[in-house]
């Protein structure tokens, strides 16, 4: 394996990069303050975990290697309905978003496994 790429700038990207990280992330344990986040922030948190599962998830839903999907046929949007279902039912209360999982995934996988789609 060849080290070609591994210069001196690279070098200095990775170290400068490892030092902006550690020290972005270490504040909240140099400081002895006591803080706490705005109400608005802490608010907007609570929507981080299902804004990054739709971030993933969508666009595998509706393409394929960069082509909208152009059949019925595909196990993904039955798993999707079936997760969004389970959601709504649940008015995203509790492991809300864990049931949608498990349930899309229950639908999914015999779809993609079983009958090929």
């Amino acid at each position: 394996m060849s080290l070609q790429f591994l210069n001196d700038e690279t070098l200095l990207t990775i170290v400068l990069m490892a030092v902006i990280t550690v020290v972005s992330r270490s504040f909240f344990f140099i400081s002895d303050a006591q803080w706490t986040l705005p109400h608005w922030a802490q608010r907007g948190l609570q929507y981080a975990p299902i804004a990054a599962l739709s971030a993933v998830v969508i666009p595998e839903l509706v393409m394929t290697q960069g082509v909208f999907i152009h059949t019925v046929l595909d196990a993904r949007l039955y798993g999707a309905v079936a997760g969004a279902t389970y959601f709504f039912w649940r008015k995203g209360v509790g492991n809300a978003v864990l049931g949608t999982i498990v349930c899309g995934m229950a639908v999914y996988l015999p779809l993609h496994i079983g009958l090929g789609w």
